[in-house]
C-alpha cells in the first residue's frame, strides 16, 4: 500500500468579468477514482451570476461527466490536456448561447 498522496497540479480561480469567473483544480491522484481508470481527480467549474452553468468532474461512483445546460452526461477523459481544450470549447459554446463575450 502506498502513502502517496494526491499532488495538486492546477488549482486556480479566474476572475473572467464581473459576473463570471472559472474554477479549475486537477490532481494526481495515487489510484483512479472509480469507476474513473486514469490517475486523475478534478473539478472544473464556469460560473455565471452566482449559478455554476458548467461543471466537469469526477467523483466516486458516477466516473467523468460533465453538467452543461442542466444536463448531466458521461465525459471521455483522455488526458489533462484535452480535459481543459474541451471545458473551455463548452465556456464558448455557453456564452454564445446565452449571449455572453
Amino acid at each position: 500500500m502506498s502513502n502517496m498522496k494526491a499532488v495538486p497540479l492546477v488549482r486556480r480561480r479566474l476572475v473572467l468579468t464581473l459576473k463570471a469567473f472559472v474554477e479549475i483544480a486537477i490532481w494526481r491522484v495515487p489510484a483512479p477514482v472509480p469507476p474513473s481508470e486514469h490517475p486523475f481527480k478534478y473539478r472544473l467549474a464556469y460560473v455565471v451570476g452566482g449559478e455554476c452553468v458548467l461543471r466537469y468532474d469526477n467523483e466516486r461512483g458516477k466516473g467523468d461527466h460533465r453538467h452543461f445546460g442542466g444536463r448531466e452526461t458521461d465525459y471521455a477523459f483522455s488526458t489533462p490536456e484535452q480535459l481543459m481544450l474541451d471545458f473551455n470549447a463548452d465556456i464558448t459554446r455557453w456564452n454564445h448561447e446565452h449571449g455572453h463575450s
